[in-house]
């Protein structure tokens, strides 16, 4: 094995010093069971590269691409065009193989991209700082919240029933581990929730997402008012960073915090990832926002420089009082949303929203007129929620059968709620065309 060179002897010298009688061994804390059905039937156990490559080539084949059918998916992760330009630059070596820019000297070039990134997430947020990515969306409301804790010295946390599921479980993990209390609000497609009436004393946040996941649009303004009335912090979850070019910023809606994920931005819908964590607050609550920030500054010859501005020490000697223990970002991701969006500009950004929501309009209108179909939310971007006259998932497994990816089923990110069973997430963006979703519809028509 080329990339695995180690002899019998040397197995056993490795497992002798740590001192474990074999390589099960550094899998005991794995529970039995799980390790008894990790067998990959579909899979040979080796084989000739040519076989392997053979093998794998016809598990590939079995897929139904996303580029190659009329294609609805959403559900937190968006399908757009991304400019030929962007995966060009971002496969440059010094971009490719950089890592933390820790020396200011000899990493100009990512500080200066670090900074223009967290200029443009600031902008299109309405907020007043940006930091220098986050993991994925994900995490980033995850960290929100621990930092609501933090300002507030409040420990509960209350989650909309718009909220992703998936940003929501990932929220719930971390308050239980740091032992505060993370209390989720069940899912609604048609109303927001009394969100007001449950903010209380001991609230540090309310996290809300908009558009949320069923695609509704909100007014934040007054459920902002109501949290800073109470002392609260507002948390804004944004899954559809496109939505930013046309709808107001959450800023401007009062939020105090905003966390996105931006992947839509110059990354494909690569099995919904990789993705990057966009954060963004007041610049009064700078010092308890995670990760790293990038600034601007002067060498003594009065020339511009970038240098790596504040620091989360997560990595560092004082871990204990870090703002974050989520050891890395996700710097090439947020390299190609800087890029994708310098690419469009300012007017160029507000043309692609306005391009996206004119599609998924047009789409709603189209799915509205098909019997037994109903379209939910009154105001969207470009998703929106359909309730059909029989279980969502049947719909989409038959509609896949004729190579039309329909949308996302609910019960598959909900599945404890029975009564959203007929419910399906659309998406239309720019690289959805008429005859995308004529075809939707004809073959919805005949599946119903």
């Amino acid at each position: 094995m080329r990339y695995l060179p180690h002899s019998e002897a040397d197995r056993a010298a490795m497992l002798a010093t740590i001192g474990a009688a074999s390589v099960e061994d550094l899998f005991r804390d794995v529970p039995r069971e799980a390790l008894d059905g990790a067998a990959f039937d579909a899979l040979p156990d080796h084989g000739g590269e040519m076989e392997v490559e053979r093998a794998l080539s016809a598990l590939a084949a079995r897929n139904l691409t996303a580029g190659s059918v009329p294609c609805f998916l959403g559900a937190g992760s968006y399908r757009h065009h991304v400019p030929a330009a962007v995966d060009a630059l971002i496969q440059r070596g010094e971009f490719l193989t950089s890592y933390t820019p820790y020396q200011a000297e000899v990493s100009q070039g990512t500080l200066q991209y670090l900074f223009e990134f967290q200029t443009q997430v600031a902008l299109i947020t309405g907020m007043e700082v940006a930091n220098a990515s986050m993991y994925d969306g994900a995490t980033a409301c995850a960290e929100a919240a621990a930092m609501a804790v933090r300002i507030t010295r409040r420990r509960k946390v209350l989650m909309a029933g718009g909220l992703h599921p998936h940003y929501a479980a990932t929220t719930q993990t971390l308050l239980a581990c740091l032992g505060h209390e993370g209390e989720g609000l069940p899912p609604d497609p048609l109303a927001l929730g009394d969100l007001i009436g449950r903010v209380g004393s001991d609230t540090a946040c309310v996290i809300v997402q908009n558009p949320d996941f069923f695609g509704r649009l909100r007014d934040l303004s007054p459920l902002a008012e109501a949290c800073h009335a109470a002392g609260a912090l507002l948390v804004v979850a944004v899954c559809e960073p496109v939505s930013l070019g046309l709808v107001a910023p959450p800023g401007a809606m009062g939020a105090d915090i905003v966390v996105a994920e931006g992947h839509a931005l110059g990354s494909p819908t690569g099995f919904g990832g990789p993705g990057v964590g966009l954060f963004a607050t007041r610049e009064k609550y700078l010092r308890q926002m995670p990760g790293r920030l990038a600034g601007e500054t002067l060498d003594e010859n009065g020339k511009r420089g970038y240098v790596l501005t504040l620091s989360t020490r997560e990595q560092h000697i004082r871990r204990e009082k870090a703002t974050s223990n989520i050891c890395t970002n996700s710097g090439l991701i947020a390299l190609a949303f800087t890029i994708h969006m310098t690419l469009l500009g300012e007017a160029g950004f507000t043309r692609l929203a306005r391009i996206n929501h004119a599609n998924a309009v047009a789409l709603a209108e189209k799915l509205a007129r098909v019997k037994g179909v109903k379209v939910l939310p009154e105001t969207f971007f470009n998703e929106f929620t359909l309730r059909l006259p029989k279980p969502a998932a049947e719909v989409v497994e038959a509609l896949a059968a004729r190579s039309i990816l329909a949308g996302v089923p609910v019960s598959r990110f909900l599945p404890t709620y029975p009564e959203l069973a007929d419910l399906l997430l659309v998406n239309a963006t720019e690289l959805t065309t008429p005859e995308d979703a004529d075809a939707l519809v004809a073959a919805l028509k005949e599946v119903l």
